[in-house]
């Protein structure tokens, strides 16, 4: 495996406490929850508590550092090659530098949630009428009206269900 210079990359020698200091410090946890989502933002937070279940969970942990890299850093989003990658790994570029952190605030939050709950209906809504775009986690509705047969096991050799069928 060759080896990547992520010195440019400002999660390069960054711990998760750290890391978690400084968005508190300058944001607080209720900005954190309201821009990521994450419960450990809402309930009992501690820095202590968010850096246990961070390590623990890894979507949460990459959603929180790219909070970091384009939101407190400040860095324009990355190149199509590099958005699979995750945030550690990522090279920025050497002409990119990090800025000053973005002035958020709880009402911004909101606008943005509203805006990725229409896009997200807006992908769920169906093309044609009567057409479900999630088929496979809708339940079938049960037929109530037919009586279900009851298994029949006399313990001997007719346990074969085909074996009336063959005679």
């Amino acid at each position: 495996m060759s080896e990547v210079d992520y010195t440019n990359n400002p999660l390069h020698g960054v711990g998760l406490n750290q890391l978690l200091t400084e968005l508190v410090e300058h944001y607080g946890f209720e900005i954190l929850y309201a821009y990521l989502n994450i419960n450990c933002f809402k309930t009992n937070p501690s820095i202590q508590s968010s850096e246990k279940f961070l390590k623990k969970t890894q979507w949460a942990r990459e959603k929180v550092e790219l909070f970091y890299l384009y939101k407190f850093k400040n860095l324009p989003r990355v190149s199509s090659e590099q958005f699979s990658v995750t945030p550690r790994e990522r090279i920025i570029p050497a002409h990119q530098k990090p800025g000053l952190p973005a002035e958020l605030s709880l009402e911004d939050a909101e606008i943005q949630r509203e805006k990725s709950a229409k896009k997200a209906a807006e992908f769920n809504k169906p093309k044609r009428p009567g057409q479900s775009r999630r088929k496979s986690f809708e339940k079938r509705p049960q037929n109530t009206d037919r009586p279900r047969r009851k298994p029949e096991s006399s313990g001997g050799t007719d346990d074969d269900p085909w074996a009336k069928w063959r005679k």
